[in-house]
């Protein structure tokens, strides 16, 4: 006869037990959820602080190219083409209209927007003064195959702009063209050439756009010169310009404000130092631009 097993042998657990590995458990994914939360939240950090920098650099590297281009003027030489052998367009230089001007390199300082020199940009806020700088940029060109004008003559001109936001700006490019046919003794810009444009966004988020020109002894020119001033004589004395660029991460960084009494700090390369006490991050990148093509 098979003989039954009483009910008080059968192995099994208490409620008490269950409920200690239910909260053993519950601790674990806790911790695990806190770890996942500190590394994906680090991981963020990361990419927003390698994107703010990545373009940063790419406008670096187009601001580089453009600088180093500043002054340029091309000689075709001997030809049996029969076009000139230097450039023959017209050069307005010390014109007391800058936005008339030919001059290599013209840092206007404290300039927001594409306006006139008799426009005022509106500021934003108490602080909008210490932004931003504008910079003209002239070069030369040719194209043997443009019968009415193969010398060219272009005008770079970086900006920054409202970007509805009162505590950020934008970035933005012009490109014009110095029209003046062979034959013509004047002529003038316009932005209507197939390789011009206007006004084009290159990066939001901006904070800060600043330019410092040296000399060659690598003393700051300060204020930087101007063809509308006595400081006219030194704008063929530029040989290096310092770019600093400035951004605001497009959502909040930090998991808490700054405080009144410590707040954070975006410093200029001259007394463009400025706080704030939001969540934000702001990276600076800044490079020294040698300009090849400026002589006295």
């Amino acid at each position: 006869m098979i003989k039954k097993k009483k009910l008080n042998n059968i192995a099994g657990v208490t409620l008490i037990e269950i409920m200690i590995g239910v909260i053993i458990s519950t601790i674990m994914m806790g911790a695990m959820y806190t770890t996942y939360s500190l590394v994906n939240s680090s991981y963020s950090q990361v990419t927003d602080r390698a994107k703010i920098s990545r373009s940063g650099r790419d406008i670096i590297a187009m601001l580089m190219r453009d600088i180093r281009l500043a002054g340029f003027k091309y000689h075709f030489g001997e030809n049996a083409a029969d076009i000139p052998i230097l450039d023959n367009l017209q050069h307005n230089s010390s014109s007391s209209d800058i936005e008339k001007s030919h001059d290599p390199i013209i840092v206007i300082k404290n300039k927001l927007g594409d306006l006139t020199e008799t426009d005022l940009a509106e500021p934003k806020n108490e602080e909008a003064d210490k932004c931003c700088d504008k910079i003209h940029i002239v070069y030369g060109d040719f194209n043997q195959n443009d019968a009415d004008q193969p010398y060219k003559r272009y005008r770079i001109t970086y900006y920054a702009n409202s970007s509805g936001d009162d505590e950020y700006y934008a970035v933005y490019k012009s490109k014009q063209s110095w029209i003046q046919t062979t034959g013509a003794l004047t002529g003038d810009w316009s932005s209507s050439c197939s390789e011009c444009f206007s006004g084009e966004l290159i990066r939001d988020h901006l904070v800060d756009m600043e330019f410092i020109v040296f000399d060659e002894q690598g003393r700051i020119i300060n204020p930087p010169p101007r063809p509308d001033n006595d400081s006219r004589r030194d704008l063929y004395n530029i040989k290096s310009v310092d770019v600093r660029l400035t951004f605001r991460s497009k959502s909040e960084f930090y998991r808490f404000k700054a405080k009144e009494e410590k707040p954070r700090f975006v410093k200029g390369l001259g007394d463009r130092t400025r706080k704030f006490l939001d969540k934000y991050l702001r990276d600076s990148v800044v490079v020294t631009v040698n300009t090849r093509n400026i002589g006295s």
